[in-house]
This record gives C-alpha cells, sequence and structure tokens, in this order.
C-alpha cells in the first residue's frame, strides 16, 4: 500500500497490553465484592481512567472516591507497562521499515499520556513516531475522530495517503467514517474479527504476516 502518514493506537495495536486492561476494571469490582457485568472492561476501555473510575463508583454504589480508584488503577497498570510490556510480535520490523521508507508516523491512543509515554519508552517503540496524542489532548474519546484528526494535522500528511491502524471495532469505524483509510488490526480482546475483515481497507492478522482486504 501507498503511505504518506500512518497513525496507530497503541493498546493492542503497538503492544500485546489488551490482557491488562481487559482485567483491570472487572478485577478492580471483585476486590470490592461486587460481580461486574458481562463486557465491563472493553465498556471501561473506551473512557479514560477518569471516566471509568466515576462510572464504577456510580454502576456499582462503591464507598470509594473516584480519584482514590483512578489512583489504584494507575499504580497496577504503570507496574505493568514498567515490568511487563511487550510489542505486538513483528510490529518493530514494520515500523522500521516504514520509517526507512519516510513514512511518518503519530501514535493516537486513550491511555493517560505519562502511562502511553512510559509504555512507549520500555517498549523501545517510541524511537519510530513523530509525537503522541491522546484522547485527553483531543478532548474526545474514540468515538470521535479528533484524536486522529489532530495527529493528521501534526503530520501534514493528506488524508488519503495516511492510513490508522487500529485493533478496537468501534475505533476503526469512527476513523473510516472521517475518511481514513483503515486498517484492522486483530487481538483477541476484539470479538468482532468479521465486520473487522469486512469494513477495514486492510486487515493485519499478524504483523509479521499480514495481507491485503480484499
Amino acid at each position: 500500500m501507498r503511505l504518506q502518514g500512518a497513525i496507530f493506537d497503541m493498546d493492542g495495536t503497538l503492544l500485546d497490553s489488551m490482557g491488562a486492561w481487559r482485567t483491570l476494571g472487572s478485577g478492580f469490582i471483585r476486590r470490592q465484592g461486587k460481580e461486574p457485568e458481562e463486557g465491563l472492561d472493553r465498556t471501561l476501555h473506551a473512557m479514560s481512567m477518569e471516566e471509568g473510575a466515576a462510572y464504577c463508583v456510580e454502576r456499582y454504589g462503591l464507598e470509594v472516591r473516584p480519584e482514590e480508584i483512578s489512583r489504584m488503577l494507575y499504580a497496577e497498570m504503570e507496574e505493568f507497562y514498567r515490568f511487563q510490556i511487550k510489542p505486538k510480535a513483528g510490529i518493530e520490523r514494520l515500523l522500521s521499515v516504514l520509517k526507512m521508507e519516510g513514512v511518518w508516523m503519530y501514535v493516537a491512543t486513550a491511555t493517560d499520556h505519562p502511562l502511553a509515554d512510559l509504555a512507549l519508552e520500555v517498549s523501545g517503540l517510541g524511537k519510530y513516531f513523530r509525537g503522541l496524542l491522546t484522547c485527553g489532548d483531543a478532548g474526545h474519546e474514540k468515538d470521535h475522530p479528533e484524536v486522529y484528526e489532530m495527529a493528521l494535522r501534526r503530520l501534514r500528511c493528506r488524508k488519503e495517503d495516511t492510513v490508522v491502524f487500529e485493533d478496537s471495532l468501534f475505533a476503526l469505524r469512527t476513523a473510516k467514517a472521517a475518511g481514513f483509510r483503515t486498517a484492522a488490526v486483530y487481538d483477541p480482546s476484539e470479538p468482532n474479527q468479521d465486520a473487522m475483515q469486512a469494513e477495514a481497507d486492510y486487515y493485519i492478522r499478524s504483523f509479521e504476516d499480514w495481507t491485503q482486504t480484499e
């Protein structure tokens, strides 16, 4: 595919980290003596940590301040990113090739800045990117395209020659509706792989061996 720019999601796309996020909220709720709803962690992953904490307090009637929940969850993810994080298999080789070919790249993530910065540093992937934007920077979650549009403005690339790489269906649909070319990246945390493959311009089962969507 012809590329001028590339915008990558981080968790589940660049990094093999969705396993930690997948049980973060539900594990916390169970430790509070409550039974989490089905799909809670997927719901929380679409929110900022502060929004997710507030949601848990309201939804489960917790007697813990949202700020305290955010602090505990943040500490748990910080430890994971610092000591356990691994890049997706094959991603570093792809990023190296893209950079060598002159493709400008940016990260667009829902993860808070300090955690995202730490993850990219520890994983060794930060050096491939011209910058990082979070949904907090954009003022919207990924049900709105602003984080992608901001990244595009910073890259100064043509939208038609820029691909957004995402592992979640709702975010991929947001980018697609905004006029970006899209690459769906397989991650087991996303159950709707048939829709991902059908709707994306490219489908990547593995960065080590990926094929273009027909």
